[in-house]
């Protein structure tokens, strides 16, 4: 399901429909009422085009856990801005090794945000991460730039600024890790399935003899 249109989206919709009526009333000659039927139905449906798409569109249709899905969109449209933030901080930063840590820290977010537009329901696994860790991150590295660009640089706290965001780093592998082994762990139960269903179809495999492990290893 679209986002409702914006005013911006309803403004330029009912421009188009204001040009197109004349155009049909006056230049094609078309009955007046008819006209502005077909000029609000066009208004309407360029605003329709233009509003912007919500996540999870599809799984919105299904009603499938509806609050879960609610949540992992507010919290993907509060963090979005975050990773941006850590961007423009990282292009400040002169310290090149900071800059790129921070950068990298851009990256397993923006994987993380990846992962949960794909599949909505595992947001629990990283609610601390996008609720906690990746707005503290932000912060940590503006404040890092700032540090920089002061008359006299405290260098007591740029490492401690340094090692939170080795820490960090840390952290954001560890949430992405625990989105890889979601995987991992919904792959084994495919697996377990899919061998249930062959041995009741085909009846179970036959062990390997010594013979042919050596053929496979060879």
């Amino acid at each position: 399901m679209a986002a409702a249109p914006s005013g911006q989206d309803w403004i330029v919709g009912g421009a188009a429909a204001a040009v197109l009526l004349p155009l049909l009333a006056i230049g094609v000659g078309m009955p007046f009422w008819i006209a502005c039927v077909v000029s609000a139905l066009a208004g309407g449906g360029i605003a329709a085009v233009m509003a912007p798409k919500k996540l999870f569109a599809q799984l919105d249709a299904s009603g499938v856990a509806r609050g879960r899905i609610e949540f992992a969109r507010d919290l993907l449209t509060e963090s979005e801005p975050l990773a941006g933030r850590m961007e423009a901080a990282a292009t400040a930063i002169k310290t090149r090794a900071i800059a790129e840590r921070v950068r990298h820290l851009v990256k397993i977010a923006r994987d993380i945000f990846s992962a949960i537009e794909r599949d909505p329901l595992r947001i629990d696994r990283v609610k601390r991460f996008l609720s906690y860790y990746l707005p503290r991150a932000a912060e940590i590295a503006e404040a890092y730039a700032a540090l920089e660009k002061s008359p006299v640089p405290d260098a007591a706290r740029l490492a401690s600024a340094s090692e939170m965001i080795d820490r960090l780093d840390t952290a954001f592998t560890r949430y992405a890790a625990s989105l890889q082994d979601a995987d991992l762990d919904r792959l084994d139960i495919e697996l377990k399935l899919l061998k249930r269903s062959l041995d009741e179809d085909l009846g179970p495999a036959l062990p390997s003899t010594p013979s042919e492990s050596k053929k496979e290893v060879s």
